[in-house]
């Protein structure tokens, strides 16, 4: 478990946070997404928000798309691979990652993160308005029939107590990030127009 965590932190560190920088200043928000394979962690793809250009291509949504612009040939089975989410998902993209057939996803940051440390109370808002889920403890059921909800932060309960420090630090550090990332994508939004910012 320790590595594939690790494995999780990395790509969202390494892969995910680079490309969110050079998106924020034009506009998008801070979500990002990756598709790595269960046999290896070996990664299939990484994406950023890219919603200036369309209001549908959230962090998971675009990782999808860009995906299946690929030779359809080469496309890994989705039972076959993790699907990574920097934040919960909300109802769009969970919906994606149903019909697109992927067994699982972990997040890093939950609904309430995004709406209290980086200002963008969407998903939960949507969640209730349309769902009717306002004061149940759970938006949505994690573990269900077509997949299974994972928080990376939970992931670390398991581990010795050295562990478990060094992967919080990781995740203080890559929380960091974020907070700077949400800085400048909350100074930039504004000027994109785009529907809900």
């Amino acid at each position: 478990m320790i590595d594939l965590s690790n494995k999780l932190l990395d790509v969202i560190e390494h892969n995910i946070v680079p490309m969110t920088a050079k998106e924020v200043i034009k506009g998008n928000k801070i979500f990002g997404a990756a598709i790595l394979l269960k046999k290896d962690l070996s990664l299939v793809i990484a994406e950023t928000n890219n919603e200036v250009e369309n209001p549908l291509w959230h962090g998971e949504m675009h990782a999808i798309k860009k995906l299946y612009e690929r030779d359809k040939d080469s496309l890994p089975d989705p039972k076959d691979c993790i699907f990574l989410a920097t934040h919960e998902p909300c109802s769009l993209c969970l919906s994606a990652i149903t019909w697109t057939g992927y067994d699982n996803f972990y997040y890093l940051f939950s609904h309430e993160q995004s709406r209290d440390n980086f200002a963008i109370p969407h998903d939960i808002k949507i969640l209730q308005e349309v769902f009717g889920h306002e004061g149940q403890t759970s938006l949505y059921n994690r573990n269900n029939a077509f997949w299974q909800a994972h928080s990376i932060k939970q992931m670390a309960k398991d581990f010795d107590a050295e562990e478990r420090e060094k992967f919080n630090e990781r995740i203080k550090h890559i929380a960091s990030l974020y907070d700077d990332l949400s800085d400048e994508y909350q100074a930039q939004k504004g000027k994109y127009g785009i529907f809900l910012d």
